[in-house]
């Protein structure tokens, strides 16, 4: 069996290409254990603010990407995001999980955008419509999209959030409200369907 991370970049990198532009800043252990204080202080604090969005807009992007589909879309549930994060009133810092907080803000924004985004369009499908100015971001784009469209929302969203915003399967069943063993058997299903389509060697 490969690894899941060349599983689902289908062996050529294209979708870790894509998120890999968001993340230019790699979380340590120090920074998680700081993130609570972060967050309860970025509504006053700029650079609280810009250190969390350092930190965790590569994550943020993936798991927007992974629920609308879209290049600029995406973009803008990263803005929405943390902002909404500076607008949080019940977060606390001893024993909330400031990386899952963010998330979940970031999950509930791009559900909001798609939402919203159907109702304008009157449809029920989601393509990419617009992708940057890099011709490169349009290729990877359409890839990703490609291939994520061959699972069920839920299936595309738990390999986002485990692949991409690399979360635990405890941390995913607490954001999509379901159980672990429920987590686990989604994306045990969606990697061997990514693996059949994107023709990944078992």
């Amino acid at each position: 069996m490969i690894p899941d991370y060349k599983i689902y970049v289908g062996g050529d990198g294209k979708i870790s290409a894509l998120f890999n532009q968001y993340d230019d800043s790699r979380v340590t252990e120090t920074d998680i254990e700081n993130v609570n204080t972060l967050i309860a202080g970025c509504s006053e604090s700029k650079e609280k603010l810009e250190k969390l969005y350092n930190m965790f807009k590569g994550s943020v992007f993936a798991v927007a990407f992974g629920i609308v589909s879209d290049y600029q879309l995406a973009e803008d549930c990263v803005a929405e995001t943390f902002v909404r994060l500076t607008q949080a009133k019940h977060f606390s810092v001893r024993k909330g999980d400031g990386k899952g907080f963010i998330l979940t803000i970031a999950r509930n924004v791009a559900l909001e955008y798609r939402r919203r985004f159907r109702r304008e369009k009157g449809s029920e499908d989601i393509y990419i419509r617009s992708y940057g100015s890099a011709d490169y971001i349009a290729e990877n784009s359409i890839y990703i999209n490609q291939l994520l469209q061959n699972l069920n929302d839920k299936q595309r969203q738990t390999v986002v959030l485990r692949c991409c915003a690399e979360m635990t399967f405890k941390e995913i069943a607490h954001i999509m409200k379901c159980p672990e063993t429920t987590a686990k058997s989604r994306y045990k299903k969606a990697i061997a369907i990514l693996q059949e389509k994107a023709g990944a060697d078992k």
